[in-house]
């Protein structure tokens, strides 16, 4: 049996063993019930399997080696020691970012592409761009730099597919969960406009479009979470709760959940709540659960902190915060 024929198996049977059915079910209930706890941990199973590749892509937040804060002016950047801003893998000279007016721009020092072409520099877009960030590709296109804008000031992102924390990526562990963490929940809107203030962990706040609460039972009890809208075909959530630090990531979990039906109707499977980008990466700019989303409940559910393997560490940038 493959790898991931074993891994659907055991979810099948951790499906089977959460809720078999009554002694007095009928024939036909107990089928539905087989067949909903099989779909449940299929279901489950390609979560799980789309949110590793994801993870493991070669551009993916294992591959994260820097971040780099841009003052205005001229920064040259390389991983040899005479750069002012020194990248943990790639060539000794990349080239020269310049900032001014809070825009940046670069010419290149070595064989480079922007978005796919060859270039000798370019004006560069940063993350906040409706068209999305530049791309510098690097090291026949292993290594991967571009703008991210956080809190008014601009930063570099380098990536490598090469990094010691995607090479050696660990993999993910999980609560057992189960179908009791699939809640059904009410969504209770906002006024429109409304934002909520979100802190994240580089110390800089966003207000981001905050469209409603969700209301959900679970253990006898209400409990309320506050909705972000990033524009996706989901609502998005940042949380933390009583496993938080405690077999969960300390910082909080993200969960994505659909957007309602016409009457306000949605499901949050807990099941799927995962680790920020942070929880795999010093270098990652996440946001922080907002005061209204810490939960006094113990989820659980979904994954548990990530495993870190012992590999040799990237030094961090001396110019980081």
């Amino acid at each position: 049996m493959t790898f991931a024929g074993i891994a659907l198996a055991c979810l099948l049977v951790m499906a089977g063993c959460e809720r078999a059915p009554p002694p007095q079910a009928t024939p036909d209930e107990a089928a539905k019930l087989q067949a909903a706890l099989k779909h449940y941990a299929h279901e489950q199973f390609m979560w799980r399997g789309r949110r590793i590749l994801d993870l493991n892509r070669a551009d993916g937040w294992a591959s994260l080696i820097g971040m780099h804060w841009l003052d205005p002016g001229a920064h040259r950047v390389g991983s040899d020691v005479d750069n002012g801003i020194r990248i943990a893998m790639g060539p000794e000279h990349l080239g020269v970012f310049t900032v001014r007016d809070g825009k940046a721009s670069f010419v290149a020092d070595t064989s480079v592409t922007v978005d796919g072409k060859p270039s000798r520099g370019s004006a560069l877009r940063s993350d906040k761009d409706a068209a999305g960030p530049s791309v510098i590709a690097f090291d026949e296109g292993k290594g991967l730099v571009t703008v991210i804008e956080r809190g008014g000031r601009l930063a570099l992102r380098v990536k490598h597919a090469d990094a010691p924390s995607r090479v050696h990526f660990a993999g993910l562990e999980y609560w057992p969960g189960g179908r009791d963490w699939q809640v059904p929940a009410r969504f209770i809107a906002h006024p429109a406009g409304k934002t909520l203030p979100i802190a994240n962990i580089i110390g800089t706040i966003d207000d981001i479009p905050n469209p409603g609460a969700l209301e959900f039972q679970h253990g006898g009890k209400s409990w309320r979470l506050e909705a972000l809208d990033q524009g996706e075909a989901t609502l998005f959530l940042v949380f933390a709760d009583r496993t938080s630090g405690h077999g969960s990531y300390g910082a909080g979990r993200f969960i994505d959940v659909p957007k309602p039906d016409a009457q306000g109707r949605l499901v949050i499977d807990f099941n799927q709540a995962y680790n920020p980008p942070c929880a795999f990466t010093p270098f990652a700019t996440c946001p922080l659960p907002p005061p209204e989303n810490r939960l006094d409940l113990a989820v659980a559910a979904g994954e548990k902190t990530y495993a870190k393997p012992d590999v040799p560490p990237i030094q961090s940038p001396k110019d980081s915060p």
